[in-house]
């Protein structure tokens, strides 16, 4: 293939792997118990992180976002899977389930997930990894991943099924990496297993690797991989955070890459590994009457969008559901202020936090304990991540500690930053909640997890992921996902 470069001659690469919800405690337990090989060698040859703290809301396509930009929603304008866009007056939705695409309109969903999310609603002003590295010469791959922004122009070829039941033309043109795969929509090998419509289009960890080892074997790894392993989610929302099947599975994936190299010790010689997980999962009730929170039983006195109909005259709410988190927006503030919206939810002792803005501060309460907590930016406290926060109110609504002027968290890291910057992440007004563990939100036609797992909320066990590194002493400036994008840069320097 033309657009293939040996970089042979380069010196050290990166090749991260992105592996779907790779929690600490279960990668533990499955090295522990012989069940994962690769990953054992990997952390006996690097240095392994149990606890990066991942965006919030902790969903992929936000996390990814801000993974590519080294920033928070505030500043790459991805808010979430599910969103409401003011200016065009429309709940966006990157592929929560089939349900809602469908009766948003399935032309204008797969047209949001193929091709808005990447070239239009991903913040232009910021560089992608891709973009920086692309400027200063250097030739990246993108494997899988949901957020690929690049500087070259690539062909997604659309599956024909997919053009019988949408008006997509069968060619969508994208700016991704130099070395770019999404699915079969566009890829790099010539090989055709894995990537059939009933194996999600080659969106499935057997295509990853499979995409990987060619461009091992033809010798034409770039300075920077990315690869995305998509399957153990699912394998965590069905059978629960401590699951070790997915993480055997995808040990078995990584194997065959290693085999590629002479030896295992061989493919650690010419490059750093990252892998990592996106987002942590808590579980969920299994009694189903307890575990989901319906959002529009709670809202039950408000008017609120359909799905089919969009925004009407009479509708006063939006519902933006992210599993265990959710948007939640006025479109008629006199009549459905956020005040009130927020003393309805706070009702319910499944819902751990609500917050939303006033002028420059965010408000923040909760169903599981009585006060009010209030915040702003640029204070006179600092916390670990040296942000500093004007704070007042009940600090145990955010499980938060102050000694000596520095702020401590706690059950929800990074609670500040995170929360602020969804809040400012998009135009509207609008709540943002939080699920306890134990529960998730419900609307139309969302998505369920009973007596599995789910994510999305700002609790740790949504937020936490492990990170495994080999070939580097050196460390992000914090151990966050927000902080990667500018280590990752000086490995390369």
């Amino acid at each position: 293939m033309d657009q293939i470069v040996s970089t042979s001659a380069n010196k050290k690469r990166v090749i991260m792997l992105i592996i779907d919800t790779l929690m600490y405690p279960p990668l533990e337990k499955a090295v522990k118990e012989g069940a994962a090989p690769a990953f054992k060698f990997f952390m006996d040859n690097g240095r392994v992180f149990p606890n990066i703290v991942s965006p919030f809301p902790t969903m992929s396509v936000t996390v990814d976002s801000s993974l590519l930009t080294g920033t928070n929603a505030n500043i790459h304008k991805i808010p979430g899977l599910v969103w409401f866009h003011d200016k065009e007056k429309r709940l966006i939705n990157y592929g929560s389930h089939i349900r809602e695409l469908i009766k948003l309109g399935i032309t204008q969903s797969m047209k949001d997930i193929l091709y808005n999310i990447n070239n239009q609603h991903l913040n232009k002003e910021i560089k992608t990894i891709h973009e920086e590295l692309s400027s200063r010469g250097k030739i990246t791959a993108s494997i899988n991943a949901l957020i690929y922004r690049g500087n070259t122009e690539h062909n997604l070829k659309l599956p024909r099924l997919l053009t019988i039941f949408t008006s997509l033309n069968h060619e969508l043109k994208t700016k991704g990496s130099q070395l770019f795969t999404y699915g079969s929509f566009s890829k790099l090998s010539p090989l055709k297993r894995y990537g059939y419509f009933w194996q999600k289009c080659g969106f499935n960890d057997r295509f990853s690797a499979q995409e990987l080892k060619y461009l091992i074997k033809t010798d034409s790894l770039p300075s920077f991989t990315i690869v995305y392993f998509p399957d153990m989610d699912k394998i965590i929302h069905k059978n629960g955070p401590m699951e070790i099947k997915g993480i055997h599975k995808v040990d078995k994936q990584l194997q065959n890459v290693l085999d590629c190299y002479d030896s295992w010790e061989e493919a650690l010689k010419d490059n750093y590994w990252i892998i990592m997980g996106d987002n942590g999962q808590a579980p969920i009730d299994s009694d189903r009457n307890k575990a989901l929170i319906d959002l529009r039983q709670s809202l039950r006195s408000y008017q609120i969008m359909t799905l089919k109909d969009g925004v009407k005259d009479r509708d006063e709410v939006v519902l933006g559901v992210n599993e265990r988190m959710a948007f939640i927006y006025t479109l008629n503030p006199e009549h459905a202020p956020l005040s009130d919206l927020a003393k309805t939810l706070q009702m319910d002792e499944r819902v751990d936090v609500i917050a939303w803005m006033e002028k420059e501060s965010v408000h923040v309460i909760s169903g599981v304990q009585q006060g009010k907590f209030i915040f702003k930016p640029n204070g006179t406290l600092v916390d670990e991540y040296e942000q500093s926060w004007d704070i007042e109110g009940d600090l145990g609504i955010l499980n938060l500690t102050v000694k000596n002027n520095k702020i401590i968290y706690d059950e929800y890291p990074d609670a500040l930053a995170r929360l602020y910057s969804s809040l400012t992440s998009h135009e509207g007004n609008y709540l943002v909640v939080s699920a306890k563990p134990g529960f998730e939100f419900i609307g139309e036609g969302s998505p369920t997890h009973v007596g599995g797992a789910s994510h999305g909320g700002l609790h740790k066990q949504d937020s936490l992921v492990s990170m495994i590194v080999t070939g580097t002493n050196s460390s992000p400036r914090h151990l966050r996902i927000i902080d990667l994008k500018d280590w990752i840069l000086t490995l390369l320097d």
